[in-house]
């Protein structure tokens, strides 16, 4: 093989790799609106522009989905809820019934305490974060491909892909956590509970370190159990798109290829219905089982 040849198929290696590490970046980009490097405030163009806004920064793909997701939701159960019939109800009426006793035994199964407040509190967190997690059942290029023709840079229609969003939720699970804390138990019973356990007075320093920990633990592991199986998700969703761009016309490989890339994202689809419906399952009874162990006094 001549130099020529060589040379020409590094280059080509080279920028189809480079091609690649492109489009993958700007599907992991969010839409983010925060001031610009030159002291004005807008949107980024890159993912540079980006991290130099700061912790201000606001991803506006994340903030509308989550609100756009969380009104359809609310829409659907109160239409259903506004036209109630008894005699031969409709499927969507029939779904929420059934969505609201599924939710309700998982609570009566996880929650021993009295609080009118929870079931409400599950049902939502189940069907909003479902809600965001089915975002990423849409094909890849869609939504963004559909707005950058409209001059939009970003956007990534899956919330719970974003960190912003997973630790958003989980932090306010803790803050309801610390507040049924103190108030079934008291500021006193509440702060024994970090000092005294396991060990006792005499080791309230270790006793204070382990339970802090613990305490801790919960809302960091709720969000990042969700951010990092979705956003899995969504990278493989990325990898066998990637294979169509590398789909070179009717040749014996690229038929293969393009064959492949339909069954993978066929089968991947189908497997993640179930990886979506489980996580919205697991921080749903994570959350009641935290609060559970907040109505609970420790003797």
């Amino acid at each position: 093989m001549s130099s020529e040849m060589v040379n020409e198929t590094g280059e080509v290696a080279h920028e189809a790799a480079h091609t690649s590490a492109e489009y993958i970046r700007h599907h992991l980009q969010n839409l983010t609106y925060g001031q610009l490097p030159d002291g004005s405030w807008g949107v980024a163009h890159s993912a540079e522009e980006a991290k130099e806004m700061g912790f201000w920064a606001l991803n506006l793909d994340t903030f509308i989905m989550s609100l756009l997701l969380g009104a359809v939701i609310m829409f659907l159960f109160r239409r259903v809820a506004t036209s109630i019939v008894t005699g031969a109800p409709s499927g969507l009426q029939n779904f929420c019934e059934w969505a609201i006793e599924f939710v309700d035994n998982s609570v009566r199964g996880s929650f021993s305490a009295k609080n009118n407040m929870v079931a409400p509190l599950a049902l939502t967190i189940f069907f909003w974060v479902f809600s965001m997690n089915l975002m990423d059942l849409i094909p890849i290029d869609w939504v963004p491909g559909l707005l950058g023709l409209l001059g939009v840079p970003f956007f990534k229609v899956v919330p719970s892909t974003d960190p912003n969003a997973t630790f958003g939720m989980a932090i306010g699970v803790f803050l309801l956590v610390l507040y049924y804390s103190v108030k079934m138990k008291g500021f006193g019973g509440f702060m024994g509970e970090l000092t005294l356990q396991p060990f006792g007075k005499w080791g309230m320093p270790v006793n204070f370190l382990l339970e802090g920990v613990n305490l801790i633990a919960k809302p960091i592991s709720l969000a990042l159990r969700l951010f990092g199986n979705m956003y899995a998700g969504e990278m493989i969703f990325i990898l066998i798109a990637l294979m169509g761009g590398a789909w070179a016309g009717f040749s014996m490989g690229g038929v293969t290829l393009f064959g492949s890339q339909i069954l993978l994202s066929l089968g991947w689809a189908i497997f993640h219905i179930l990886i979506v419906t489980l996580q919205a399952f697991i921080f749903m009874t994570l959350t009641v089982v935290y609060l559970d162990m907040a109505h609970q006094e420790h003797h």
